[in-house]
């Protein structure tokens, strides 16, 4: 599956690097350095946000590949 850097969430998928697009919530925001700490399945990992626009903590987030690609409004998050 992942590789020896991988954590693994509990259906076997790393949130860094796996092939889906997987829903984090944003607990730290680094603008400064474009990443965001971020959790899902009470796993954290640091995800680049450079093509997100406004990210804050609290902000669910759609990532891939280890960088977000889509911030998700309340409607997703019911």
């Amino acid at each position: 599956m992942g590789d020896a850097y991988c954590e693994l969430d509990a259906g076997g998928h790393c949130i860094t690097c796996s092939d889906e697009a997987l829903q984090v919530r944003v607990l730290r925001v680094d603008q400064e350095n474009g990443l965001a700490l971020v959790t899902i399945n009470d796993i954290s990992e640091e995800v680049d946000i450079t093509l997100v626009e406004s990210v804050a903590p609290g902000d669910v987030l759609l990532v891939h590949g280890g960088a977000a690609i889509a911030r998700l409004d309340e409607a997703h998050n019911a």
